[in-house]
């Protein structure tokens, strides 16, 4: 099911041809995980949009409150047959129809769908998972690339690559050559009580997952967190790499190139994942 501007409608309903996220990529989205008909981080979820929104100069509807977007989400699985369930939840805003490029309005249009997911909370996957680096293309380290818009031609690029040469993942590199993310979330080094995260001046995703994981690290005394530039050099140097979005939550990397790596620091902080994720 599809909220369009507010009015639910089949999932297969066709939005305009001249829609400028399509033609353009002049579009942000929220992807949300929602479980028991409650959005996990939904103030972060909500805060992050509309900063977005003001970074592209779309103007900023007043009837978009947290209230009224959080209700316009829940009314949408709640259509569902299973609407107790836990989803995969999509904010999609483009800013309306202009001239070819430059448009007439910075007023904006939103669409949410809805696609359930098999756990209602986060799981640890146990399957292998080697990952590699993408070096066709480079990320920039500028604020455009921290945001969630539909402009992911570059990750498209890696999931091909990925699937071509039967890698679960990739990281991406910006033109300093570091190690900015993976294609569908942030990344964190363990090396011994140490874990990094490149920074996101880096230019990579500000995720909320990766903003959760860190508040957790800062209430456990055993680690230390350091978000700073990471060289591919340190890759098969570390104890563990672990990959985080709002969907699958931690996934632990099995091996890079010759390195393989362990997920005992993984696996302690999806525990407490989970326990933030259910009491907010």
């Amino acid at each position: 099911m599809n909220n369009f501007n507010g009015t639910l409608q089949e999932i297969n309903t066709t939005i305009l041809p001249d829609n400028r996220g399509l033609n353009y990529g002049d579009a942000v989205f929220e992807t949300l995980r929602v479980s028991g008909g409650k959005i996990y981080f939904w103030e972060d979820h909500y805060f992050r949009l509309m900063a977005s929104m003001r970074i592209l100069r779309m103007e900023i509807p007043m009837s978009f409150t947290p209230e009224y977007l959080e209700e316009q989400v829940l009314q949408t699985i709640a259509s569902s047959e299973n609407k107790n369930g836990a989803f995969r939840a999509k904010i999609l805003v483009w800013r309306k129809t202009g001239g070819k490029y430059s448009p007439d309005t910075n007023d904006v249009e939103f669409l949410i769908t809805s696609e359930e997911l098999e756990n209602p909370f986060y799981t640890m996957d146990d399957s292998f998972y080697e990952i590699e680096l993408f070096k066709d293309h480079y990320i920039n380290s500028g604020m455009l690339s921290t945001l969630k818009t539909t402009n992911k031609v570059l990750n498209v690029l890696g999931s091909v690559y990925a699937q071509e040469n039967d890698y679960a993942n990739c990281l991406l590199l910006n033109e300093k050559k570091q190690v900015v993310e993976a294609l569908n979330g942030n990344i964190f080094l363990v090396k011994g009580y140490k874990i990094k995260t490149p920074p996101i001046t880096d230019g990579c995703l500000n995720g909320i997952l990766r903003k959760q994981i860190i508040k957790i690290l800062g209430q456990m005394p055993d680690y230390i967190l350091e978000e700073t530039s990471v060289s591919p050099f340190e890759l098969q140097k570390a104890d563990e790499i672990f990959i985080t979005n709002v969907i699958t939550g931690i996934q632990p990397v099995s091996k890079y190139r010759k390195k393989e790596y362990d997920r005992e620091v993984a696996k302690e902080l999806l525990a407490k994942l989970n326990v933030k994720a259910r009491l907010g």
